[in-house]
């Protein structure tokens, strides 16, 4: 009975995961100009362009590495090329990291505290918010944690050689959807050597280089599309990595913070009050009494402390040295990185507070005095209360922005104002691309000419009749914009001028000077 308790439980946790991951999905996922340059990549790979780089990084001017592009590949395609296949990949992938906390909670802890780490992440609005469109970042939770428990797996119990170069192997997937995995790469090796010398009761060198080494191979294996393209390329992507972190990071000054502390405590306290606790995002703190989100943030560092002690009284010492080390290296790393720590930089931790917190909870929940368990009460209003916060704050309570089918829309509208002729396109806008608005385009077989610099193209032969231009602020003015796309064109007139729902749309033709006879 009490298996069938655990089983029910875990399928109505992953029913739930996936209903708030999948449902309404196209009309909730973001498709901004990330997203738009991701599937004509990936649309090229389906054609045979194959590719040996993944998205550009957002914090300078370097690529990760490709295989969230070829993750996305057969998604797209199913989907009979509408972005919503990749952002459905995702979703699936966030259910899979439900079910993997589930069974290393199990694991290192008990069932129930997988169980409950499980039901907390399954609501998670922070992680919704990361779990229901296609990006890079938003598949690495899963394999975060995959890396950490083959990791713990191969001390624990195999030993083999096999699991450490499958550690190194998802090590470099992980480096491939986002570098901030780079701390997750410190936080391997120094795990590592700590587990390794607690197994031995001392220090044994050549073994640890062997571990060592296995991991390497794993990881040249798994990064190996990357090195490829950096040993074609003169190790362009490394030299501008090097330059970002020597240059940027360390030279410049940066106001976010003004001490190595100051990150650290930040993101220690996000770790848990963002991700476990729906605490809302420092924009929204005037919406709510400052006294109600003083006590709030008091009770949530004393339950994170707490699940820290609660961590180290636990018997399974190689569980509380594998979390407590991802933890706090983790958090550590970031008092060197000066610039804004945006939530989505904390993806790679994502699944700890959880597991951390669940097993706090599991543990209070034995408590009891006589035959009263008041213990499991206090679980229960806890974990119910935190349930019902965070479902509170799940998507569905805001409209659906439906930016695919806005973006596919305006592109259908273009097509009708082209008359079956070549064009030129352009989008004026404070902070996107056009990629989106030309993934449409293209797979309606209305593919726009791309404007060349002189050099390039002498005679403007790309430069056709007509010029596209889309509007996404304010006042827009499009005749004698800088925008290289509306400057390329040329002098112009405008022969249209649509105001659609989200957008304006300019239809320039080139400017005839009248001679006078």
């Amino acid at each position: 009975m009490k298996i069938r308790k655990s089983i029910i439980a875990l399928i109505v946790i992953l029913l739930g995961a996936a209903f708030l991951r999948l449902y309404r999905v196209s009309d909730y996922m973001t498709f901004l100009g990330d997203e738009g340059r991701d599937v004509l990549v990936v649309k090229g790979i389906l054609e045979g362009n194959l590719t040996l780089l993944g998205p550009r990084a957002s914090a300078g001017d370097f690529f990760t590495g490709p295989v969230y592009y070829y993750m996305m590949t057969p998604f797209l395609w199913l989907s009979q090329y509408d972005p919503v296949g990749p952002a459905i990949m995702v979703g699936l992938f966030g259910v899979a990291t439900v079910f993997l906390i589930y069974l290393v909670g199990k694991n290192m802890f008990n069932e129930r505290a997988g169980l409950i780490a499980a039901a907390l992440y399954a609501v998670s609005p922070l992680v919704l918010q990361y779990s229901r469109s296609s990006w890079n970042p938003n598949t690495l939770p899963f394999f975060s944690l995959l890396t950490m428990y083959v990791l713990y797996k191969a001390i624990t119990t195999a030993r083999s050689w096999k699991y450490y170069i499958l550690t190194g192997f998802l090590l470099g997937i992980c480096i491939q959807l986002h570098y901030i995995s780079l701390f997750l790469a410190v936080a391997v090796a120094i795990s590592l050597f700590i587990m390794n010398w607690y197994l031995n009761g001392k220090i044994k060198v050549l073994q640890t280089i062997t571990y060592y080494l296995q991991i390497f191979l794993g990881f040249l294996i798994g990064f190996s599309p990357f090195i490829a393209f950096e040993f074609r390329h003169d190790f362009q992507n490394t030299k501008a990595i090097s330059t970002f972190v020597t240059n940027d990071t360390v030279q410049n000054g940066y106001a976010t913070y003004n001490a190595f502390y100051e990150p650290i405590a930040d993101v220690f306290f996000r770790t848990f009050a963002r991700l476990v606790f729906a605490f809302p995002n420092p924009v929204e703190y005037p919406l709510f009494p400052l006294l109600g989100l003083q006590l709030a943030g008091l009770v949530i560092i004393i339950m994170a402390i707490a699940a820290i002690a609660m961590l180290f009284k636990h018997k399974n010492k190689f569980a509380v040295m594998l979390l407590f080390v991802w933890l706090i290296v983790g958090i550590l790393l970031f008092g060197l990185y000066k610039k804004p720590i945006y939530d989505y930089y904390l993806v790679f931790m994502f699944p700890l507070p959880f597991l951390l917190m669940g097993y706090l909870l599991a543990k209070v929940s034995e408590l009891k005095k006589g035959k009263f368990m008041y213990g499991a009460l206090i679980t229960g209003i806890v974990v119910v209360s935190l349930l019902l916060v965070n479902i509170a704050n799940n998507p569905f309570t805001k409209p659906p922005n439906k930016q695919k089918d806005q973006v596919k829309n305006i592109a259908e509208f273009i097509i009708s104002k082209l008359d079956n002729k070549p064009f030129n396109f352009a989008l004026i806008t404070p902070g996107n691309s056009d990629h989106a608005y030309r993934y449409y385009l293209e797979i309606m077989g209305r593919r726009p000419i791309t404007i060349e610099t002189p050099a390039v193209d002498p005679d403007r032969r790309t430069v056709t009749d007509q010029l596209i231009v889309v509007c996404e602020e304010r006042g827009c003015k499009p005749l004698g914009h800088p925008l290289y796309e509306v400057a390329g064109f040329g002098p112009a007139t405008s022969v249209g001028d649509w105001k659609l729902p989200s957008v304006e749309v300019y239809k320039l033709v080139h400017y005839k000077e009248t001679v006078v006879q």
